[in-house]
């Protein structure tokens, strides 16, 4: 009954729409764009029941505003950031009930790309923002690199199966990235061929699964001894555990 639809937005946006098929219900995640999600809304004639926010960067919040002149329902987010808008506050291991779309969902707290930032999870799915991109991670903003090391290392402990919704296309950039920490990584290889004959057709990257994350994104491969001996190189000393290796991984990213 629940199907999720992406929805570009501005260069490499996806606002998700989480709808029952049945009642056409939708819950919409990070509508940074006001106008692509009333287009959408009218095209596929839906019915909005819910926002919910990861974070409170613009092109997560910048349609909110909007969407609410035309439609009077609850916006969720995280309690520890400012949301325009917001009418439900969230902590760590809150449950949210959405009776429209028949789901319930629980609510992780993963700081680092902001200090704030939540991720919304139900069985087999996790709508996770700009924690994790598939085959990379968020930038740090006022969050530390600690702080999303452990926030990718929860996630990481999710069932295998778990697909990760982010909020951004940006795969195959951070595959090249993955490439130069691990080129004889066959895994990551075969992954950035596949990406780039799904972006040739304009199809998007997004949704992956956790296990696919495990065997090609660096970022939750800080343990493993390739991964290891990049960063060091790259730091031109000794690293002692796995947070350095993140923090020198995540400084590498934001100059390659």
């Amino acid at each position: 009954m629940i199907e999720i639809k992406s929805v570009p937005a501005f260069r490499d946006n996806y606002i998700w729409f989480i709808e029952n098929t049945r009642n056409r219900s939708v819950a919409i995640v990070d509508p940074g764009d006001a106008t692509v999600v009333l287009d959408t809304i009218t095209q596929y004639q839906l019915t909005p029941a819910a926002i919910l926010v990861t974070h409170r960067h613009h092109d997560h919040v910048g349609g909110i505003l909007e969407l609410l002149q035309s439609f009077h329902i609850p916006v969720y987010g995280p309690a520890r950031e400012s949301i325009p808008g917001m009418t439900h506050p969230l902590h760590d291991q809150n449950i949210i009930n959405l009776p429209d779309l028949d789901l319930n969902l629980q609510i992780y707290d993963v700081p680092g790309h902001t200090s704030g930032h939540i991720a919304y999870y139900t069985e087999g799915i996790l709508f996770i923002g700009d924690t994790i991109f598939m085959a990379g991670c968020g930038r740090l903003f006022d969050g530390t690199a600690e702080q999303l090391y452990h926030s990718i290392d929860r996630v990481a402990k999710l069932p295998n199966s778990t697909l990760l919704y982010c909020t951004h296309e940006y795969t195959v950039d951070n595959l090249r990235f993955a490439q130069a920490v691990e080129p004889e990584n066959n895994d990551i290889s075969a992954r950035m061929l596949q990406c780039l004959q799904l972006r040739e057709k304009n199809i998007p990257t997004v949704p992956n699964t956790l296990l696919c994350e495990k065997t090609t994104n660096p970022f939750l491969r800080t343990h493993v001894d390739t991964v290891i001996a990049a960063a060091e190189n790259f730091a031109g000393h000794r690293l002692n555990t796995t947070v350095d290796v993140f923090t020198q991984l995540r400084k590498w990213k934001d100059i390659f």
